[in-house]
């Protein structure tokens, strides 16, 4: 165990109550818990959609060794249409929490998430712990107490409501996950160092396990590689006690002296070729992964990467960099998504808000020079590790290597954090140090806590469904195209299409190439039948992405419905062209070929969409209904039954199989079906009416008469029922029955 003589000195400036070890875990444990536990019954929400409730690799039907080769997603890595986000481990923990509850119930994958970041929480301060320690050793020395220091700083940690995306969305758990693994391997990285339990020598086994569970960080999110980096600065900096200023000052002289870089002989050399090998080893396999590029982007996904002038590129990415910087200092102004014009572009010096980058780099070059020059050693190892952990784990989402698919996002501070609390936690002491009247700065510094606590349960209460999340983001980011489509498609999915009209109109005036609005705003245009707006619509959707296969489905729809077939034909096909396999566009392009009487086309068509969607029931039934109504009887019926066997409660199936088997005279099968289709769907006033039909046929007036009432008291205006009615009227009193 390292001792807490550096850290002594911080908890004598820090106004706070001293805990044990054990009480001081399990209060930082039980404050990350309250601050999040509120959403542990929130509904699956944004990219929760796509990374679970779509994901095949959820299912029993997918093979485990098939989440080696798809994305976090479920799309295949040698797909173009991949997001080469590799996160196998994380989808093996999404499928373990879907087998467990048997089925997409959210509530166990939200407490998973809730006890992934309480660990995590309550490892940092064992973290912490050694990040403000000297690196010297204790011989035997008993810690009575948690360092103050490291109390406060994995306090700051539990309650930041930047974390609020990572815990309460689940999606996030690829970020809490990468976490976890960090701290492992980075907890593992100090067994390795010479000094710890009295060890004199380096342990290569522990460096090597290091590097394993940096692997596993990174078999979670990539991010995790990073920790690589934080165990050598860690090393260096901490352990080895690299003065910078001394170095340079030795280089300068010319010092020859054999103490010249004496930091090497403890080992250092042998630790970060390890590091550095089992690094490089990590990236060349995640390349090789990846495939032979890197993910396609567009410019509302990130614009400032798709800026032509070098200039504009630089600003605006340090202006991102600035915003986040801005999220953990005040953690108020939360959202979703910071894309599609969220935050517009700096194109000019004369913009006043260059001055938030200018701001952050003089923060940054100050901590730097902390870091690097100053006379006390304590002051240059911490700020050096704060710096680390500040600016390492960000490094993937900077651009500066590659280009990523976002502006700004909550999810990728979640270890980022770790540095700015350090230094929020150091700074605290500093002013400590010089202020007389502590109990203002204890009550400053609890009341800081308190608020990012309400914070926290404010912010997870936002993120417990899709309407209160996309609400919320209207007034973080009003200029998001992407805010005012999802709070569009909630309201249409609630079926409050006609608000929802208005926030897609919106998104369309924010974003003119918003193709997914006008496709989402041209489908309810079309069920309200204005077609020729929809068409207008869906027309410019395909004319900006001629690959947008639902829009072109969509158009022919638009397109039958105004009778233009040939017009029809030509977009279902071509939408066919782009996505060879697409069920509903055949069952579309099916129907369109029974209105022209092309019925084998058809028949093909419904085929198809059944064989790249065994449970499509409503190709199945036209096939049924096509063949029923064209007297093919045989074939109607083996239909059927082949359908039935496949979805045996689909009631409609059921219904028209029933109907075949009545016209065949095979009155009693018939009927056994028809009851059970009246069993499902009750309130059908056609399947009592076909029924009443199938005995009045059989001969079985009574009960004829029986479901004719039936379905006459349901479906009072249906006037074939009436006239079979009235017909059976006669014939019982032709028989003396009425």
């Amino acid at each position: 165990m390292y001792n807490m003589a550096s850290s002594e000195s911080l908890d004598q400036d820090i106004p706070l109550f001293s805990l044990s070890p054990f009480w001081a875990r399990c209060l930082v444990g039980v404050v990350s818990f309250v601050c999040f536990v509120n959403s542990y019954n929130g509904n699956f929400v944004f990219d929760d959609s796509e990374a679970i409730i779509n994901n095949k690799d959820l299912r029993e039907d997918t093979s485990i060794s098939d989440l080696w080769l798809h994305d976090f997603w479920g799309t295949k890595l040698s797909s173009n249409a991949s997001h080469k986000s590799y996160r196998p481990l994380t989808v093996l923990t999404f499928r373990i929490n879907y087998n467990l509850a048997g089925g997409l119930h959210p509530a166990g994958f939200h407490v998973v998430n809730i006890l992934l970041h309480c660990i995590v929480s309550v490892l940092m301060l064992e973290v912490f712990s050694l990040l403000f320690c000297s690196g010297a050793t204790d011989k035997g020395k008993k810690i009575l107490y948690a360092p103050k220091s490291a109390l406060l700083s994995a306090l700051l940690f539990a309650v930041h409501p930047v974390h609020t995306e990572c815990v309460s969305g689940i999606v996030g758990r690829a970020d809490l996950l990468c976490a976890l693994f960090v701290v492992l391997s980075f907890l593992g990285y100090c067994k390795a160092l010479p000094g710890f339990n009295n060890r004199e020598h380096t342990s290569p086994f522990w460096v090597i396990f290091s590097v394993f569970l940096g692997a596993v960080a990174m078999l979670c999110k990539e991010q995790g590689i990073t920790v690589l980096g934080l165990n050598a600065v860690f090393d260096v900096f901490v352990i080895c006690k690299l003065n910078m200023l001394e170095c340079i000052q030795k280089v300068l002289h010319r010092d020859k002296t054999p103490e010249k870089f004496s930091f090497l002989k403890k080992g250092l050399f042998t630790r970060i070729c390890l590091l550095a090998i089992g690094g490089m080893c990590l990236l060349y396999i995640r390349w090789r992964i990846m495939g032979t590029g890197p993910p396609a982007f567009t410019d509302v996904d990130n614009p400032a990467s798709f800026a032509d002038s070098l200039f504009v590129r630089v600003i605006n990415y340090n202006y991102y960099y600035s915003l986040n910087g801005w999220l953990l200092l005040c953690p108020w102004w939360l959202c979703f998504d910071w894309s599609m014009g969220c935050i517009p572009l700096i194109k000019s010096l004369s913009d006043f808000r260059i001055m938030a980058p200018a701001a952050l780099w003089f923060c940054l070059f100050g901590l730097m020079y902390q870091a690097l020059f100053s006379n006390n050693g304590q002051t240059r190892r911490i700020v050096t590790m704060g710096l680390g952990f500040l600016v390492i784990p960000f490094l993937p989402a900077s651009n500066l290597f590659f280009r990523v698919g976002f502006a700004v996002a909550e999810r990728v501070l979640y270890l980022p954090s770790v540095g700015y609390c350090m230094l929020l936690t150091y700074g605290y002491s500093r002013v400590c140090r010089q202020y007389i009247k502590k109990k203002i700065l204890t009550l400053t510094v609890l009341g800081l806590l308190a608020t990012n606590m309400i914070r926290c349960v404010q912010r997870s209460n936002e993120w417990k469904s899709e309407e209160l999340l996309f609400q919320s983001a209207l007034f973080v980011c009003p200029l998001n195209a992407k805010v005012h489509y999802n709070v569009g498609k909630n309201l249409a999915d609630r079926s409050q299409q006609t608000e929802a009209i208005k926030f897609y109109r919106e998104a369309v005036r924010l974003n003119p190439k918003y193709v997914h609005a006008m496709n989402n705003l041209g489908n309810i245009l079309k069920e309200k039948e204005e077609l020729h707006e929809a068409e207008q619509l869906l027309s410019r959707a395909v004319s900006i992405q001629p690959d947008f296969s639902a829009a072109w489905m969509n158009l022919g729809i638009v397109q039958n419905s105004l009778k233009r077939f040939e017009e029809a034909e030509k977009s279902y096909l071509t939408a066919i062209k782009y996505r060879k396999k697409y069920p509903d566009c055949y069952y579309n392009l099916g129907r369109l070929y029974a209105d022209l009487n092309r019925h084998m086309d058809a028949l093909n068509a419904w085929r198809n969409a059944t064989i790249l969607k065994p449970d499509h029931s409503l190709a199945w039934n036209n096939m049924i209904i096509l063949l029923d109504n064209t007297g093919n009887l045989a074939q109607a019926e083996a239909i059927g039954r082949e359908a039935l066997k496949l979805l045996p409660r689909d009631h409609s199936i059921t219904f028209s199989l029933a109907n075949v088997l009545g016209k065949a005279e095979k009155y009693k099968e018939s009927e056994g079906l028809f009851l059970r289709a009246i069993e499902a769907n009750p309130s059908s006033a056609s399947y009592h009416g076909n029924l009443a039909v199938l005995y009045h046929r059989w001969g079985h007036l009574d009960l004829a008469k029986k479901y004719y009432e039936i379905s006459m008291k349901l479906d009072p205006s249906a006037q074939g029922t009436k006239e079979n009615y009235n017909l059976l009227k006669r014939k019982l009193e032709q028989r003396g029955h009425m």
